[in-house]
């Protein structure tokens, strides 16, 4: 429940951002699979506060481990109320630490052109960012652990 609110809560654009589609709620099948995690081969790391005795999410990013096992793919979200405040750095940096600590080799995702705060936050830690040869819209990024 906790992760359909915050994905409700979300503005249109960042809901956008975050999946790539326009979505009010998470269907049942994606919040199965966002709330059901086979830590052999995901993780998510999740940031909460309390706000009057209630628990709300602030922001999730999680990976998930390619087939080759050396490489992971990453999704980050952060509430629109945390923007420009760190958190998805700090998110993305403990994210990084996980997968080096499974031995993963690189971290990589597609982050849409337009998003320039992803795309910023992704040249500071790091990726490199290129244009996607299927979609001029999507930028992939990637790093190296």
């Amino acid at each position: 429940e906790l992760e359909q609110k915050f994905v409700h809560d979300l503005s249109e654009e960042s809901r956008y951002f975050r999946f790539m589609r326009s979505l009010q709620e998470l269907s049942p099948e994606m919040l199965s699979r966002f709330t059901q995690i086979d830590y052999s081969r995901e993780m998510a790391l999740i940031a909460v506060t309390q706000k009057h005795g209630i628990e709300l999410e602030l922001g999730v990013c999680r990976f998930a481990i390619n087939p080759d096992g050396e490489s992971c793919e990453f999704a980050l979200v952060v509430a629109d109320s945390m923007r420009g405040k760190g958190l998805g750095q700090k998110l993305m940096t403990a994210l990084m630490d996980a997968a080096r600590s499974k031995g993963l080799k690189t971290i990589e995702g597609e982050v849409l052109g337009n998003n320039r705060s992803m795309l910023k936050l992704m040249s500071r830690l790091g990726f490199s960012i290129e244009t996607s040869a299927e979609d001029e819209g999507i930028k992939n990024v990637v790093k190296v652990l």
